[in-house]
């Protein structure tokens, strides 16, 4: 596939990404959802920062030439996708919350295995592979849905102290 096709790809990612992000904002509570899409994005960047620098991974084409991570990913998608786990596991328990977890962690995987393999989108180097993929997608999940937990549980704390007073 050349880069042209790759480029399309990306676009429409950007398109598609937009909108969803537009969508998942409409279900309140609203600023908890901006903030998991925030703290999602931060952590992504972080680790994509990492694992370029380190030269496990390598984004050839990219929408932004600026960067030598996936903004698209790192920024969008991978956010927005860590909302709507979120929304789905907001009132679940552990069992739930992991299995939901596999759910979204696997597809994320697998379509990154098929865009390493088929595209120049995305390089592994050394020896990384679609395991530790998974492994960091299915963490960064679950420890923003975990500090989501304390945020929530701090907030309900705070708010019912206040009641007494």
């Amino acid at each position: 596939m050349g880069r042209k096709f790759e480029r399309s790809v990306l676009r429409s990612l950007l398109v598609i990404g937009i909108a969803l992000f537009f969508n998942l904002i409409r279900k309140p509570p609203i600023k908890d959802w901006l903030l998991i899409f925030f703290l999602k994005s931060y952590i992504a960047t972080f680790l994509d920062n990492l694992l370029v620098r380190k030269g496990y991974l390598k984004y050839p084409v990219n929408l932004f030439k600026t960067f030598d991570v996936s903004v698209l990913f790192s920024y969008l998608i991978f956010p927005i996708t860590c909302v709507y786990f979120n929304q789905i596991t907001r009132h679940s328990g552990i069992k739930d919350i992991l299995i939901k977890c596999l759910l979204f962690s696997a597809p994320s995987a697998i379509a990154e295995h098929f865009l390493e393999k088929k595209t120049q989108l995305i390089t592994y180097k050394k020896s990384w592979n679609s395991f530790y993929s998974f492994t960091s997608i299915a963490a960064t999940f679950l420890m923003t849905r975990g500090i989501m937990g304390l945020i929530r549980k701090s907030s309900e704390k705070e708010s019912s102290s206040k009641m007494r007073e």
